[in-house]
């Protein structure tokens, strides 16, 4: 459901679009309503509304002064209520983020119309708000979560993590670890397995997209040069294992 407030300092009026509207056909609610401006915008504060219907000369503090005020920073969708007298103001309004207008005396019909062209405007709203949401957790996202700092009681463990510190960006194998390290394949994973909680290939994939996120957000470096140069490989296959620890690709990542 989407949340309207009224601003309207007729009572009459006010209280004829509270109670005449088919809201819940529109799927809003009213949450509040505000004889003034101020009172508007107080509410707004508040309540957070999707939808904001407001009469353009109200005493204290006009309609377009309180969506001035509030619009930016609660994105709403805004509907004015104006006579005649106040036409060009209206026209004005619709250039500074007021979505739509109904002249009065009010048209019942004319409401509704402008009521279902916002709810579908706060529905495009909040589509935007949720991947704004999403995309400021992924850029939150770590995928070793402290995990460096588990082994340092183990010296094996501690040589494991500077090895994929110094190694990741090239292909290697845990051949090559073995040989860096002179212990046995099995003893190295059972020793990082049971200090980190993971295989030390997960961990290398893990730290190798870890760098991979750090890149696509903090420079411009090409999507094709990022697998290559975190040691994964060439784009289709970067594209894979990216997809596979944060749900979506390098280039949906970086937006």
């Amino acid at each position: 459901m989407y949340k309207v407030i009224v601003v309207e300092d007729e009572d009459i009026i006010r209280r004829g679009i509270c109670l005449s509207v088919p809201w819940e056909e529109a799927g809003c609610h009213v949450i509040g309503e505000a004889r003034n401006g101020e009172e508007g915008e107080a509410l707004i504060r508040k309540e957070k509304p999707d939808i904001v219907i407001t009469d353009i000369n109200m005493p204290v503090m006009d309609g377009l002064q309180m969506i001035a005020e509030t619009k930016c920073e609660f994105d709403y969708v805004a509907i004015i209520l104006t006579g005649y007298s106040d036409f060009e103001y209206a026209r004005e309004a619709i250039k500074n983020g007021v979505s739509d207008y109904v002249m009065k005396p009010l048209d019942m019909e004319e409401m509704k119309e402008a009521l279902g062209r916002a709810v579908l405007e706060a529905d495009k709203i909040r589509i935007l708000r949720r991947q704004s949401e999403q995309t400021a957790e992924l850029q939150k996202l770590t995928l070793l979560d402290g995990q460096e700092r588990q082994g340092k009681d183990d010296p094996v463990v501690t040589e494991i993590l500077d090895f994929v510190e110094q190694e990741y960006a090239r292909k290697v194998t845990l051949a090559d670890l073995v040989e860096r390290l002179h212990y046995s394949e099995r003893y190295l994973n059972q020793k990082f397995q049971k200090a980190m909680n993971t295989t030390i290939i997960e961990y290398l994939n893990r730290y190798r997209i870890q760098k991979a996120l750090t890149l696509l957000r903090e420079t411009d470096t090409p999507l094709s040069d990022i697998g290559w140069q975190c040691g994964v490989g060439d784009y289709k296959y970067f594209n894979h294992v990216f997809r596979k620890y944060v749900g979506c690709s390098p280039k949906e990542y970086r937006g």
